[in-house]
């Protein structure tokens, strides 16, 4: 039996080990100028030119036929989507997940709506392979990833507003203010998918303790985190020695955002997807 596993590309993967997986790609447009999330992609280039673009813009999900060329021929794909909350990625990987069931009877697709991004999805995706691994049945993996994905979460720390402001999603003013006071903004991904402010913080050392104080109050117990940044490796180095330093246990790593995740979260920004 095949397995594939597929993504969005906002789970800041392109592959995974051990695994047949597909990166299926989220958009960011500026303008007439479009930037495919993919393996090509130049983010150095895209930051610099969304810095100097003070026009709207935003980001696009893949269609339906993007996600049904990513389950290849496999009998079985198992996949994760961004938050329905903030994205119609996931309507398009239901509805190609549907076509392709009725296109092959003999073959299966589930995905999850994670009410998520970034390292909560890198989260799932590992914990799918693990579940397959165990040899687990299409029905087991599905009540199994569902019931894990509660207890997955995801906090975020950003330094600029700046995109968020181009896309609609916060005031101008807002994100001018929080640039020039040096302000991060402590947020998490909501119950419901959205993206939560929760705290505004004076400097980075103390956004990282909030954010580890944070993940204690979900419960966190030196269980699985992956962290990613946007050009910020010392911020996520630092969030990690401090989470050691509690849980000398804990399972962490450390990757770069890719093209999505780096637009919202842009320079300096910090996430975090952990398990309670």
């Amino acid at each position: 039996m095949k397995i594939k596993f597929v993504a969005d590309s906002s789970a800041n993967l392109f592959s995974m080990d051990g695994a047949d997986f597909s990166s299926v790609p989220m958009r960011v447009r500026a303008g007439d100028k479009e930037y495919i999330d993919n393996d090509t992609l130049d983010i150095p280039q895209m930051l610099k030119e969304l810095a100097e673009y003070s026009g709207k813009s935003g980001s696009a999900c893949p269609g339906i036929g993007e996600w049904t060329e990513s389950f290849g021929d496999a009998d079985v794909v198992f996949g994760a989507a961004i938050t329905s909350g903030l994205s119609g990625c996931y309507n398009a990987a239901a509805a190609a997940a549907e076509e392709y069931e009725a296109a092959y009877p003999d073959r299966k697709v589930f995905i999850l709506d994670t009410l998520s991004t970034g390292p909560e999805m890198e989260i799932i995706m590992e914990k799918y392979k693990e579940l397959a691994d165990a040899g687990k049945s299409f029905e087991e993996v599905k009540m199994e990833i569902r019931e894990y994905s509660k207890r997955t979460h995801l906090l975020f720390s950003l330094e600029s507003l700046d995109n968020f402001a181009k896309n609609g999603r916060v005031s101008v003013t807002v994100a001018k203010l929080a640039g020039l006071l040096g302000i991060r903004i402590i947020g998490r991904a909501s119950d419901e998918g959205t993206l939560e402010p929760l705290h505004k913080c004076r400097g980075e050392h103390n956004a990282l303790k909030r954010i580890l104080s944070g993940m204690k109050e979900a419960g966190y117990t030196g269980g699985k985190v992956r962290l990613s940044h946007t050009y910020n490796p010392a911020a996520a180095e630092t969030l990690r020695d401090m989470i050691l330093n509690e849980y000398p246990k804990a399972d962490i790593s450390i990757r770069p955002n890719l093209g999505l995740c780096c637009y919202y979260a842009e320079v300096g920004g910090v996430l975090v997807g952990f398990e309670s």
